[in-house]
């Protein structure tokens, strides 16, 4: 079974899409009765609170409204959560805290496999997008690569930087034995039917050699059926 449409985000450090981007959110997300964000940072209520209202008003402001918004924290009923994550149009995987924080939440609130089930569209932000992939590694934390949710082939290095020369160094050093995109702010990935598109400026960096990406320049395999 095909997955729907998947973005893969960096950071908006200005909270607003870029005009490219909001051209594609414009074209994919016809339906929009709810958008479920789920947070990395799980007992951070009032900035969840915020990053939600924040991130849906990046939504609206782009004439992309929702009849609902919410988010799903350690507030969260585990039922409610599934229901949510089951009746969602878009799901929005947030940022801000630790890839493992956000995966330990998706598991204790019996959300996972409804998530890898779900026709919604399925967005990645920072840490959002580090879990996407089939295997990750969250250098803030540890060398050591994981399993993440497996929605994407693209192992992911957000907010690149050449002049952040700690990140830039983690990001080489990820990138020994495996393919590495190193994405900067107001970049994104749009993957549908196994076509993956590339905006703003994104580095494929392999064995600590960088190589910035042109136009459909992706040229990895797409991990385009379910898991399981």
């Amino acid at each position: 079974m095909e997955r729907g449409f998947l973005a893969v985000f960096s950071g908006f450090p200005d909270h607003h899409f870029s005009d490219e981007i909001a051209k594609r959110l414009r074209e994919e997300l016809t339906e929009r009765k709810s958008i479920v964000f789920i947070t990395a940072c799980p007992l951070d209520y009032a900035q969840n609170d915020d990053d939600c209202e924040g991130m849906y008003e990046m939504f609206a402001e782009q004439g992309l409204p929702f009849r609902k918004h919410c988010v799903i924290d350690q507030r969260t009923e585990a039922s409610v959560a599934k229901k949510l994550v089951e009746n969602a149009d878009c799901i929005f995987l947030m940022g801000g805290g630790a890839c493992a924080d956000q995966l330990a939440l998706i598991r204790e609130k019996g959300c996972r496999e409804a998530l890898l089930e779900s026709h919604a569209a399925v967005f990645g932000l920072s840490a959002g997008s580090m879990n996407m992939a089939r295997i990750t590694v969250d250098f803030s934390e540890s060398m050591e690569p994981f399993d993440g949710l497996g929605f994407t082939n693209l192992t992911v290095s957000c907010h690149h930087d050449p002049a952040d020369t700690w990140r830039y160094e983690r990001t080489l050093l990820m990138s020994e034995g495996r393919v590495v995109y190193a994405m900067e702010d107001m970049s994104a990935f749009f993957i549908k039917g196994g076509k993956i598109d590339a905006v703003g400026r994104v580095w494929r960096v392999e064995n600590r050699e960088l190589r910035l990406l042109t136009e459909g320049g992706v040229g990895e395999p797409q991990q385009d059926r379910r898991r399981g």
